[in-house]
Formats: structure tokens, sequence, C-alpha cells
């Protein structure tokens, strides 16, 4: 008897402990958050991983087009590296591409007369490799295009007649040719270049929650009259495309339309390199180079070699995923990441592997210093984010659903952290939801205004596109976007050739990464979710989302 009274005084005992030992760890853990906060600046600003992070996903992965190997193994470098971090799980994700990979082997591309040189071009994605060394003279291929009545500035596409009236007449002048494709583009050089930095003033108006900087709204021009029966780009170089290919075309040249011999190379939008000729985009200063000797009656011979492949395996990607296990609210996660996909101009270092080392910096710099997080902490890489945000929607989708049709984890989604805009210092933040939910992250970050950090505002916007967060304001989620000093990101850097190490600034990536960590900390410490949009005020999803 008395032992059965010791084995249940034992098992009450252990119910009891239980009960008590989320509270045991909060109060372990559950240090004030200025101390938490000094921590995260020294670990951040003495110990710092972003650089080296960036070595490996760029130096020896990069480029990391969706699709290739390069891909797929700084993402595995990624899991192994978080798991020598000790994050508690480390995995890749699938999802379906829907395409196979594609992989430039090598492209070397001369002007061979009337003077010898070099040329400074990048291979468009998705498209054929050459048959070997070709060598053809150039031909300057001008779509003819035709003044808008209203505004004689503003030039139209050719109606189906006009397109085939002059493909007809050039049938004979392409065959066996290289063929450079449009107008070469004229960039004004008196341009004062961009300001790289926004002005500490300028920074607390577009944050100020009273009196945010008025939405940006392009210009309005008086419309142009559409001319009767004019085709759309779309269709024209859909017809230009077969017209080389049924032309014996050799190679197709386009121009890069930008300064100081950046190139920016997208890819075939079929993704069928059975649809177009061996294409390449030669920087402008070639480009005009070669169409002014051709319009001064002067031949241009040139010789290209492009060699690439296709990767089968390519049609199932990934993403990244690594976790930091919660304490009691461990089924609640926290999430925040950027995309791991660049294109293939360069190593892709400002797009966006600096976002993806940051948010690992992030959540590395919490796990050093000791933090215990109630919610599960969630970095994740996309894949497929530069084909139209396709990894981070396929997670959402999957995890997640939409208010309209959740699943069972959407109630314990807590905010998804993203950054996705260059090398340039977080400044604020905007974040989906009611002005409530701007105003918890707001309070928290402010002791960080010190690093440049203006503010936090809400948006109402459930609309899909630009970046990886808006995958989850789709689904009327909170999904939590930061606005950085620009750098040169959309002017010099963004899908460009120069996109390397090299424009990585070291101090800027690292008070990013401390900001985000105290962001995180809050949304994982703090006794409730981020408020959300109730039920019936939960704003309509733009169609086609």
């Amino acid at each position: 008897m008395k032992r059965l009274t010791t084995i249940k005084t034992l098992i009450a005992l252990a119910a009891f402990q239980a009960l008590l030992l989320p509270n045991f760890i909060l109060a372990q853990t559950a240090k004030p958050a200025q101390d938490v906060y000094a921590a995260i600046r020294k670990e951040g600003t003495e110990n710092s991983k972003i650089l080296n992070t960036m070595h490996y996903f760029t130096d020896l992965y990069g480029p990391r087009l969706t699709g290739s190997p390069n891909y797929v193994n700084a993402a595995k470098w990624g899991v192994a590296e978080m798991k020598r971090w000790g994050f508690d799980n480390a995995f890749l994700e699938p999802w379906d591409f829907g395409h196979p990979g594609w992989v430039s082997d090598r492209a070397t591309g001369l002007m061979l007369s009337p003077v010898p040189d070099t040329l400074t071009f990048e291979v468009l994605a998705w498209t054929p490799s050459t048959k070997g060394t070709v060598t053809g003279d150039a031909f300057h291929l001008i779509v003819p295009t035709f003044p808008a009545a209203s505004n004689p500035q503003v030039q139209q596409m050719p109606t189906q007649a006009e397109l085939t009236k002059y493909l007809d007449g050039i049938k004979s002048s392409v065959n066996g040719k290289i063929v450079l494709v449009g107008k070469h583009t004229f960039i004004d050089q008196s341009r004062d270049p961009a300001p790289k930095h926004i002005p500490l003033e300028d920074a607390k108006k577009r944050f100020d929650p009273n009196s945010p900087t008025p939405e940006f709204r392009f210009p309005q021009r008086t419309p142009i009259t559409p001319r009767e029966g004019a085709l759309t780009g779309a269709q024209v170089n859909e017809q230009i495309e077969k017209f080389l290919l049924d032309n014996n075309v050799l190679v197709r040249i386009n121009e890069s339309q930008l300064d100081r011999g950046a190139v920016r190379a997208f890819n075939n939008r079929t993704f069928d390199i059975s649809k177009v000729v061996p294409t390449v985009v030669l920087r402008n200063e070639d480009f005009g180079r070669i169409t002014r000797l051709l319009a001064h009656q002067t031949p241009v011979k040139l010789e290209f070699n492009l060699q690439s492949h296709i990767v089968p395996e390519g049609t199932t990607s990934y993403n990244m995923i690594g976790e930091i296990a919660g304490t009691d609210k461990k089924d609640e996660v926290i999430m925040l990441g950027g995309h791991l996909d660049s294109w293939h101009s360069a190593t892709g270092a400002t797009d966006n592997a600096i976002g993806c080392a940051t948010m690992m910096e992030a959540a590395r710099i919490l796990k050093a210093i000791g933090v215990k997080p109630r919610r599960t902490i969630r970095v994740a890489c996309w894949g497929g984010e530069e084909q139209g945000l396709l990894g981070s929607q396929a997670y959402v989708k999957k995890h997640f659903g939409t208010a309209e049709a959740p699943t069972a984890e959407f109630a314990k989604f807590g905010g998804y952290f993203n950054i996705d805009s260059g090398t340039g210092r977080a400044r604020g933040l905007s974040v989906f939801g009611p002005p409530e939910t701007a105003t918890v992250l707001r309070d928290a970050l402010a002791p960080f205004s010190d690093l440049g950090f203006a503010g936090v505002i809400s948006t109402k916007s459930r609309g899909l596109g630009g970046t990886d967060s808006t995958s989850f304001n789709a689904a009327g989620l909170p999904g939590i976007g930061a606005s950085q000093d620009p750098i040169e990101y959309f002017g010099v850097t963004w899908h460009t050739n120069v996109d390397t190490y090299e424009r990585i600034i070291e101090d800027d990536v690292k008070a990013s990464a401390i900001i985000f960590a105290a962001g995180v900390y809050t949304l994982a410490m703090r006794d409730e979710l981020l408020p959300r949009f109730a039920a019936g005020s939960m704003p309509e999803a733009p169609k086609g989302n």
C-alpha cells in the first residue's frame, strides 16, 4: 500500500512539473528586452557570419538559376551550415517548377572585322547552343513602327500586313547571318546618378503612420488612341522568333539598354529551346558600335561559340528551410527569409544571396546568444522568385492556404520578415495587417533608430508581386517587407553582370541582421500573435492572385 502511494505521489509530482515546465523555461529566458538587444548587437557586430555565407552562395555556388545544379548545391550547403550552427532542423522542401533547368557552360563572342574586338554580352537563359563556333555577317533588323497621330513621340506597332511585308522583304538578307534585333538605345550621359541613401527625414516621413508618404502613382498621361489593327509587342516578338528560326539565323542579338557596360539577361519566355535561335544580350556600347558601322555601309563579321545544356531534373526545385524550435508555443511559427535563386549574368550577390545571408544570420544570432524562443523560428530561402515568386507561393499554398480557404497552420502563423533590395541597410518595414500590427513592431524596434531604422507602417494590399513577402500578403497573412537604402541596386546591380560579392557593404548588412533579429525575437516571445484583420474586415484578394 505504501509503495502504491509512493507511485501515485511520483506520478502527481511529474504531472505538476510538466505543467510548471513552460513557465520555468520562460522564467529562465525572459530577460529584459534591452539586455537581449544588447546581446544581439554584440553578437551581430563582433561575430557575424554574413560574409562567409556570402562567399559560399556567390563565389562557390553562384549564379543560382532556378532549376540549375548551382541552386541545389547552394541550398544544400545552406542546410548544412544551419545544422552546424545548431539549428534544430534544416532541410530542402521540394516544389514543382514545371520547366527543366538550364546551364550556360561557355560563351565567347568576337567582332572579327572591320576591327577585331571582344564583345561583352550574356546568354539569354533557356536558349540553345550554337553548332560549335559560328561565324557570320551581321544584319540589323528593325521592326517598322509608326508615330501615334496624337503624340508623334510615341511609336506604335505594325499591323500584321505591315509586319509580314517587312519580314518577307528581308528573308534573303538574314539567312545564315547573325542578326541584331531592335534600335540602339540612346542613354543620356548628362543625368545625375541616383542617390544611394534615403535621407533620415525622408525615411521618418515615409514610415510615420500619421503622415505616411503618399502612395506613388505613375504620372497621368493622355491616353494614346490605339492604332487600328496594330499587333502587341509580344505578338511581334513571337513572330520574329519564328522568322529567325525558319530562316537559319545563326545567333540573335538583343541590346542590354543599360549604361556603362551593364548587361541584364532574362529568359526565353517559353522555356523551350526548340522555339528560338541561340540568343545573347549585348552591352549597349557594343550594340551601338556595330549598328552604326552597318548604318554607314561597313560590313561587320561576328563570331560566337555558345554552349549550354538542359537539366531535366530541374523541373523539381526546392525551398531551403531551417528551424529553431520553440518552447511553450512551438506549434506557432515566426518566419524570415529571402530568395536564394538568381539570374545567371553574375553571382547574384545583391539579388538576393545577401537577403538569405542576412536572415540566416538574424536567426543564428538568436541561437548564439542562447535565446529559447517561445514560438518556432523558421528561416526560408526561396527558389523560383525570379520566375514569379513561385517557391514562396507554393509554400504558402501548401502550408497556410488563404484567408478564404485556410489550412490548420493558417491560425498558427505569426509573421514573415523579407528582405530583397540589395545591400542597403533596412530603413523601415511595411506589414500587412491593421494599424496595431505595425505598432507592435514599431515600438519594439524603436531602440534601433541609431542604425538608421525609421519605423513601421501597415498596409492593406493583398497584391501579389515584387517580392516574396507579397505571397503571404496575398493569402491574408502578415508579410513584412523591408525598405532599404537603394545604394546602386536598381540602377546598377539588379539582375546584371555586376551583381557580385564586391557590391556588399558589410556594415549595412550587419545592421540589417541585428534589426531583423530583434524583430523576430519580439514576435517569437510575446504572449499573443500579431493582430490580424478580423474576418469581416479582411481586404479582398485581387482577382488573379
